[in-house]
């Protein structure tokens, strides 16, 4: 990639910005997975209830992403990423203040994290609008490496809940939280070139168009597969290995710093050798190490390190997707950035649900991780029939200057 070229086609503050806004918002969106070991003791709660504690904040994310999918073709990315944000640091405030003492609170917390989640559907656009499409790998995947935000939650959270406790978590976390925010209002800006808004009912329009379809089924199993692992591996190592919340965090932090780091590459791959070949190969990768893990290795490192494999397939396959949609949906960038997000987030509520309801009813968490395996391969057998068809028509040559 021509770097100089890179830098002259877009925006490199509001790239910047657009990063560092997905990366907070990323790390409170899952907060409640790292911190999930303290709270379930707390709150006595058992492997389904931690299992869907985790999983509403995904799903809440996948749904509010459609909606502030809309938001953003009609006020611009920029004031509606202020809107949401300003929603989540009111509920944490809350939360940090009045303290939470329930599962049912818990629930409703994780519900308004879940515009934390949304987030991905503003910086994307934020990012997208501003570059050419052979530079759209390679600036969403900048943009999209927020992802990290979570390795953040991992790392931290558990350490921060053993020294000043669980609920104090979610006013330490407001700190960088609004600096970043501040800075976000400050250096972002929308591009020039935004689409105009359209009537609400036109945004279903898209739905009506297969290939739409299909990047919300090829990003729930990459996405899906990311985030739900995410918020559950504190979890996982804890209850499968023994580990204390704080090495598991610092277990979790590991394999979630891998799929974030390695987005950008992904959607640089995806520049140089198209997004069709990156996204095959990243499936088949993710599906053999899910099912390798799916076996439950003796040794909490071995896991570790097929989880550490099946994310950063994970994470090249998010750059992956965001190289082509793009090409295929230019003008419902918006929207589509949306779509196939919420897609992402109900594939991520589906792992993180599942693990904890397959460990309740059977002991085991290998049912979970071998459905979704086979998604990753059904992913790949969806990808090789429609290639030919994307490769001869809106990814022709003659059409675009990037590679499909």
């Amino acid at each position: 990639m021509d770097r100089k070229a890179f830098l002259r086609a877009g925006h490199p503050p509001t790239l910047l910005a657009a990063f560092l806004y997905f990366d907070l918002a990323f790390m409170v969106w899952v907060l409640l997975g790292p911190l999930g070991v303290q709270i379930a003791a707390d709150l006595g709660l058992d492997h389904a209830q931690k299992g869907f504690m985790v999983a509403l904040p995904v799903l809440a994310g996948a749904i509010l992403r459609f909606v502030m999918g809309v938001l953003v073709d009609h006020l611009g990315p920029k004031r509606s990423g202020a809107v949401g944000q300003l929603i989540v640091i009111g509920a944490l405030a809350a939360a940090w203040w009045f303290g939470i003492t329930s599962y049912h609170q818990v629930l409703l917390l994780g519900f308004f994290l879940g515009f934390a989640g949304a987030s991905f559907a503003v910086a994307l656009p934020l990012a997208s609008r501003w570059y050419p499409p052979e530079h759209q790998g390679t600036a969403l995947g900048i943009a999209g490496a927020g992802n990290s935000g979570t390795a953040l939650a991992a790392l931290f959270a558990p350490g921060l809940a053993l020294a000043f406790g669980w609920s104090n978590v979610f006013g330490l976390a407001l700190i960088p939280l609004v600096l970043v925010f501040v800075f976000y209002l400050v250096v972002a800006r929308d591009a020039p070139e935004c689409p105009p808004s359209k009537p609400l009912g036109d945004y279903f329009k898209v739905l009506k168009d297969k290939d739409a379809w299909w990047f919300m089924f090829f990003y729930s199993v990459t996405f899906g597969g990311f985030v739900g692992l995410a918020s559950s591996l504190t979890i996982y190592f804890n209850t499968q290995y023994g580990l204390d919340a704080k090495t598991a965090g610092y277990f979790t932090a590991a394999c979630v710093f891998a799929g974030s780091v390695v987005r950008p590459v992904g959607g640089a791959v995806a520049d140089r050798i198209g997004g069709i070949r990156t996204l095959s190969v990243m499936y088949l990768v993710a599906a053999a190490f899910l099912v390798l893990v799916s076996f439950a290795p003796p040794a909490a490192w071995m896991a570790l390190a097929a989880f550490v494999a099946a994310m950063l397939a994970l994470g090249m396959g998010n750059g992956a997707v965001f190289q082509l949609v793009p090409q295929r949906f230019r003008r419902e960038i918006g929207v589509m950035t949306g779509l196939v997000g919420m897609a992402g987030g109900i594939g991520g509520f589906y792992l993180a649900s599942s693990l904890g309801y397959a460990r309740q009813a059977t002991g085991s968490y290998q049912a979970g991780f071998l459905i979704f395996a086979a998604l990753a391969v059904f992913a790949l057998l969806g990808l090789t029939l429609v290639k030919a068809r994307w490769r001869t028509t809106w990814g022709a040559a003659h059409l675009t200057a990037a590679r499909i």
